[in-house]
C-alpha cells in the first residue's frame, strides 16, 4: 500500500469540492496522473492486485477530504469566496509549468497541437459565460426521475473529474444537483450518496480507458489537449478583480508557491 497517496488524495478530494477547480489538476501536479489513469484502467484487469495499493490509499484520502473539508470549504466561500478561489487560481497557473515539461512541447508541439491546445482551451474557457443559477437541494423521497438524474451527474461529474481543467463540481452545478450533492454528504444521505457513487465508478472505468488509449496512441495530442483544459480553467475559476486586494494577492502568491512546492517534491 502506498499510503502516501492519502495525503494526495486528500488534495484532490478538496479541489473536487469546489466548483471550477478539478481533481485531475491535482493529479497533474502531484505526478501521479499517468498512475491515476493507468490504475484505474487496470483495476479490473486480472492485474488488479498491482494497482489495488495504488487507489486504495487515495481513494481513502479523497473520502476524508470530501467529508471533512466540505464543511471548510463552504465556510470559505461563504465568507472569503474571492480569496479562495484566487487560492486555486494560483495553484492552477502553477501546474502549466509542469505539464509543459512532461509533455517537452518545446520539441513535441507542432502547428496542430498548439491549435488542439487553442481550441479546448476555448472550450473550457466558454463555460464561465454559462449561467449556473442556484437550485436548490431536493427535499424529501427521490423520484425515479430524480434518482436516475443522480446517477448520470455522477456519472458526468466523474468524467470531468479526471480530466484536467475540467471540474466536476461545476458540471454538478451546471445542471442543478451540486446542492443536493453536497448536502448528501454533509448530511451523510446513503441512498444519495451510493446513487451517485455508482455513475462515478462507472464513469471513471470508462473514460480512464478511453484516456489511456489516447496517451498511449497520441501522446503529444493529448498533452496539448491536457493543457488547454487546464489554460481554460484559469478563466472559470477567476473571479474577477479582487475586492481585498492584499488578502487576494496573498492567497494567489501561497497558491502558486503550493504548486511549485508541491511540484518540487513529487517530480
Amino acid at each position: 500500500m502506498e499510503w502516501r497517496n492519502i495525503y494526495r488524495g486528500m488534495l484532490m478530494g478538496a479541489s473536487d469540492v469546489v466548483p471550477g477547480v478539478s481533481g485531475g489538476t491535482i493529479a497533474v501536479l502531484l505526478g501521479i496522473y499517468d498512475r491515476l489513469i493507468e490504475a484505474i484502467s487496470g483495476v479490473f484487469s486480472r492485474e488488479w492486485k498491482k494497482y489495488i495499493g495504488f487507489l486504495i490509499p487515495l481513494g481513502i484520502g479523497v473520502g476524508i477530504s470530501i467529508v471533512s473539508l466540505s464543511k471548510l470549504i463552504e465556510y470559505l466561500f461563504e465568507h472569503h469566496e474571492q480569496a479562495t478561489l484566487y487560492f486555486f487560481l494560483g495553484l492552477i497557473i502553477g501546474v502549466i509549468p509542469f505539464l509543459l515539461h512532461q509533455a517537452n512541447y518545446k520539441e513535441n508541439f507542432k502547428g496542430s497541437h498548439m491549435v488542439f491546445l487553442l481550441v479546448f482551451a476555448a472550450l473550457v474557457a466558454s463555460m464561465a459565460f454559462l449561467e449556473t443559477g442556484e437550485p436548490e437541494a431536493w427535499e424529501g423521497s427521490l423520484s425515479t426521475g430524480q434518482m436516475i438524474a443522480l446517477f448520470f451527474s455522477g456519472w458526468m461529474a466523474s468524467m470531468a473529474m479526471i480530466l484536467p481543467g475540467i471540474s466536476g463540481s461545476f458540471l454538478l452545478l451546471l445542471v442543478g444537483v451540486y446542492e443536493t450533492a453536497i448536502q448528501a454528504i454533509s448530511q451523510l444521505q446513503i441512498g444519495r450518496i451510493a446513487l451517485i457513487g455508482a455513475g462515478v465508478a462507472v464513469g471513471l472505468l470508462i473514460s480512464s480507458k478511453a484516456i489511456r488509449y489516447l496517451f498511449k496512441r497520441f501522446p503529444s495530442h493529448t498533452y496539448a489537449t491536457v493543457i488547454g483544459l487546464v489554460i481554460g480553467s484559469v478563466f472559470v475559476v477567476f473571479p474577477g478583480f479582487p475586492g481585498d486586494l492584499i488578502l487576494c494577492l496573498i492567497t494567489f502568491i501561497g497558491g502558486l508557491l503550493v504548486a511549485y512546492l508541491l511540484g518540487k517534491v513529487e517530480y
